[in-house]
């Protein structure tokens, strides 16, 4: 199905549909303010798996993130952060990055595995943002990359849809998404280390 929903102003209807479908299993391509994402409910164990199986990848060796609303979502699910890290994403969230933390608790066994660390990002995008709001819990997240050998990404939601239809439950066309990903930041020692380059500027460091 492909739902076409405002990206500044989302219809809450077309909003609760998509969570609908998430809620019960349902895999979801969605506009963040980077490239766009494939993901499912963090709640959902067998979504995360069919997710991983999408990927071609084994869930113990899967580099999902999670989405979250806002900064008061992160503390849930990872151990706490140091005053610099807090700071830095106070400063930097929303916004295109994706912070290596320490994983908490609260994260599903099925998720994590034994992976120590997690991915968490906080997109200045309106639609995810309101996903994961009504969803009222973080959305396992991953890159919806381009079978092109130059194109990383697709950024066409009706190429998407054309190539992901009959795998995925839900392509949202929230416009044409980006071709740089998020810059990665890995957060887990006491200096901070840049992984990844993408959108986000690395000016700060």
């Amino acid at each position: 199905m492909l739902i076409t929903i405002h990206p500044d102003t989302p219809d809450s209807r077309k909003i609760r549909q998509v969570v609908t479908c998430l809620r019960e299993g349902g895999i979801v391509i969605y506009p963040t303010d980077t490239v766009y994402s494939m993901g499912c409910d963090m709640r959902h164990p067998k979504a995360i798996e069919r997710l991983a199986r999408l990927k071609h990848v084994k869930l113990e060796k899967a580099s999902f993130s999670l989405i979250c609303e806002d900064l008061s979502h992160i503390a849930e699910y990872t151990k706490q952060l140091n005053n610099p890290t807090f700071k830095l994403m106070r400063q930097l969230l929303p916004g295109p990055y994706t912070f290596i933390l320490e994983a908490g608790k609260a994260i599903p066994s099925v998720f994590s595995s034994k992976k120590k660390t997690v991915g968490i990002r906080v997109p200045d995008n309106h639609i995810a943002r309101a996903l994961v709001g009504e969803l009222g819990n973080p959305l396992v997240a991953t890159s919806v990359h381009d079978e092109d050998e130059i194109i990383d990404y697709t950024t066409d939601p009706e190429q998407m849809y054309e190539r992901w239809s009959k795998l995925v439950d839900i392509v949202i066309d929230g416009g044409v998404g980006g071709l740089e990903p998020s810059t990665v930041l890995d957060c887990t020692t006491s200096e901070i280390q840049v992984l990844r380059a993408g959108k986000g500027p690395i000016d700060f460091l």
